[in-house]
Formats: structure tokens, C-alpha cells, sequence
């Protein structure tokens, strides 16, 4: 079966009988499921067994014209539009300590891909309304995902709208779509009948790009849902989630009883970088993988895939999507703006 339905699902009548307390946001049922995967990377290991309570999801990822409302109305300054403060980084150059975000910059011929600085460049004036450069901008692409979105911009959007960030558990089960231990978030073929599912790299990763209609990002809803009626999972943006990074996910528990219920990831302090012990930056865990994801470099386009990103890290193809748990959302609290500042 190339499409599967989703598994069927018990969900409390309370739940079943509520209407979505916004248009954008789709209830997710919850259940026990397996999450990770044994047959990929090995962060993603083990698969083991979790289990959530029903959530709220927003349909797709926060778009430009979420985002600029949000900066609107609160004056919000993100990661990337502010100068890093140079006790930070130390040992950074002081010429590179400008504003500025992680760009895609496509080379014409074939790279080395282990060495990611052939295709990624760090801009100077890139960030969410110039996400290209300086000399770019947002047109046109209201119903595109928000990117050049740092952890605490996503925090910062999530708690004016009423909202959280989901968990790693939270977001992967919704991902998945009710497909428990499928590999993609619609089945186990990553082209049903040659139809392409997500917005995801076509052609020899950087520098063949065979995409049809879509360079970079695409509308949040140009390719269809999953089975619980949500778009853009996999492919399009990353997105961050709440959990800190850990290298593996602990293993199922000896006796079948222990099913962990709304688990969390690592711990901060364990989830610093040891490739750079100097640089003290926690990481979280973001998910889905991008429109930069390719069979012969990053095969990251699936419900299990995983990343650590610095939450001080922003890039052209790093988004967000936010939840809400309960049987309503709240009304949003009054947002202030903390202002210029780089605490992590």
C-alpha cells in the first residue's frame, strides 16, 4: 500500500466533540506509538515506545504574514537582526560579528559534502524579511514558512500567541499521521505512483537543483496533508521543537508497563556541542528536515529524522510550528519585548 490510512484511534468524546479552537490547528489525539527508528542515522535510535496526551497543532508552519503580525504588534527584534555580543563567541573574528543568518548558497559544480561551508554562507543583513540577503525580500511569499528563525524567536512567538513549542514526541506523533512505524508521514514510499509528497531536493545535492516550480521554500500548503490533516511535516523548513538535544533516545523500558507519557529530551547541559567545547551554547532538537534534503546527502526527510541546532543558529530553511494542550487554547497573553539582547 502506497498511502495508508491512518490507524484508527480512540479519542475521549470531550475531545471528539470540541471544535477546533482555531481554524489553523488540528487536533491530534494522542496514543502510544514508536518513536525513532533503528534503520537510519544513529541519533535516531533506538526505536522506542512513548506515548502522548491529546494536543493541538498548528496546520502548517508559522508563515511571513503570522510572523509579521506578530512583529507588529510587539516591536520584536529577532536573533538575527541584532549584533552578537562578542563575549559569546569567543575567538570569532570582529569583522564577522554583525548581524546577519545562515544562507543556502548553491555552488555550480559538484562539492565535497562533508565540508557544508561549500553551500552555506553566513550574510550580513539576512535575516526573516531579507531571507536571502540584503538585497531580498519577503514579497510575495506571505504563505511561505517564516525562516532565519532563531529557538528564542519561536519561544518568543509561541507566547504571544497562547501557545508552546511542541515536544519532539509531541511533534513526531503528529507527524507521523496515525502511520505508526511507517517510514515517511505518508506511507513507505517516498514517491507513491512517481507523485512527490513534500518539498524536498530533486537532482545531486548543492549544485543540482531539478526542482519544478519551487527553488527554495513553497507555500505552506503545496503539497498534500498527512493523515491527520496537517501540512508540511517533512520537507519545506525545519522545525524547532522544545526538547534538548541527546545523541539517542533511551531505550524502551524492561517491563512493557513503563511506556514513558509526554517525555522530554536531554538535559541542557549535556546538550553543548563537544566538537567545540569552547563555544558553551546549548542545542535543541528540530525535526522534519527540509526543502534541502536529498537521497545523496541528507535523507532527513522523514518522521523519525532529527537535528541538533545551536539555539542561537539561524538559517534559511529553519522554521516553526506551535501546539496547545488542553480543550482550548487561552486568549494570548500581552507580549513584551525583552529587547536587544543575546542571553541564550
Amino acid at each position: 500500500m502506497n498511502i495508508a490510512e491512518p490507524l484508527a484511534r480512540d479519542m475521549p468524546d470531550a475531545f471528539a466533540r470540541t471544535p477546533s479552537p482555531d481554524a489553523e490547528m488540528v487536533l491530534i489525539p494522542g496514543g502510544t506509538f514508536r518513536m525513532g527508528s533503528d534503520r537510519h542515522y544513529p541519533e535516531e535510535a533506538p526505536a522506542h515506545r512513548v506515548s502522548v496526551d491529546p494536543f493541538w497543532i498548528d496546520r502548517t508552519p508559522v508563515t511571513n504574514r503570522e510572523f509579521r503580525r506578530f512583529v507588529n504588534e510587539t516591536q520584536y527584534v529577532t536573533f538575527a537582526e541584532i549584533k552578537p555580543d562578542a563575549r559569546d563567541y569567543p575567538g570569532a573574528l570582529p569583522h564577522m560579528l554583525k548581524a546577519g543568518s545562515l544562507v543556502f548558497s548553491p555552488p555550480g559544480h559538484a562539492v565535497d559534502l562533508r565540508d557544508w561551508s561549500q553551500w552555506w554562507q553566513f550574510k550580513f543583513g539576512a535575516n526573516w524579511r531579507r531571507p536571502y540577503g540584503p538585497r531580498s525580500s519577503i514579497r510575495g511569499l506571505d504563505n511561505h514558512p517564516v525562516v532565519h528563525i532563531a529557538y528564542r524567536d519561536a519561544e518568543a512567538y509561541a507566547a504571544w500567541a497562547g501557545k508552546d513549542l511542541p515536544t519532539e514526541a509531541e511533534w513526531e506523533f503528529a507527524a507521523r499521521g496515525g502511520l505508526d512505524c511507517a517510514e515517511y508521514a505518508w506511507g513507505d514510499e517516498l514517491t507513491p505512483n512517481g507523485k512527490r509528497m513534500a518539498n524536498t531536493w530533486q537532482g545531486n545535492f548543492p549544485h543540482e537543483n531539478l526542482k519544478a516550480g519551487y527553488a527554495r521554500t513553497s507555500p505552506v500548503m503545496a503539497f498534500p496533508p498527512n493523515g491527520y490533516g496537517v501540512h508540511d511535516m517533512i520537507g519545506n523548513v525545519w522545525e524547532w521543537t522544545a526538547d534538548w538535544w541527546a545523541g539517542r533516545h533511551q531505550a524502551d523500558a524492561p517491563k512493557a508497563c513503563c511506556i514513558p507519557e509526554n517525555p522530554r529530551g536531554g538535559r541542557e547541559d549535556a546538550s553543548y556541542d563537544a566538537c567545540h567545547p569552547q563555544i558553551r551554547i546549548p542545542r535543541k532538537v528540530l525535526k522534519g528536515g527540509s526543502h534541502l534534503c536529498a537521497p545523496n546527502y541528507c535523507r532527513r526527510y522523514r518522521p523519525a529524522a532529527r537535528h541538533a541546532e545551536p539555539v542561537d543558529t539561524s538559517t534559511s530553511h529553519v522554521g516553526f510550528r506551535c501546539v496547545a494542550r488542553g480543550h482550548k487554547i487561552e486568549d494570548a497573553k500581552p507580549f513584551t519585548p525583552t529587547g536587544a539582547s543575546n542571553e541564550h
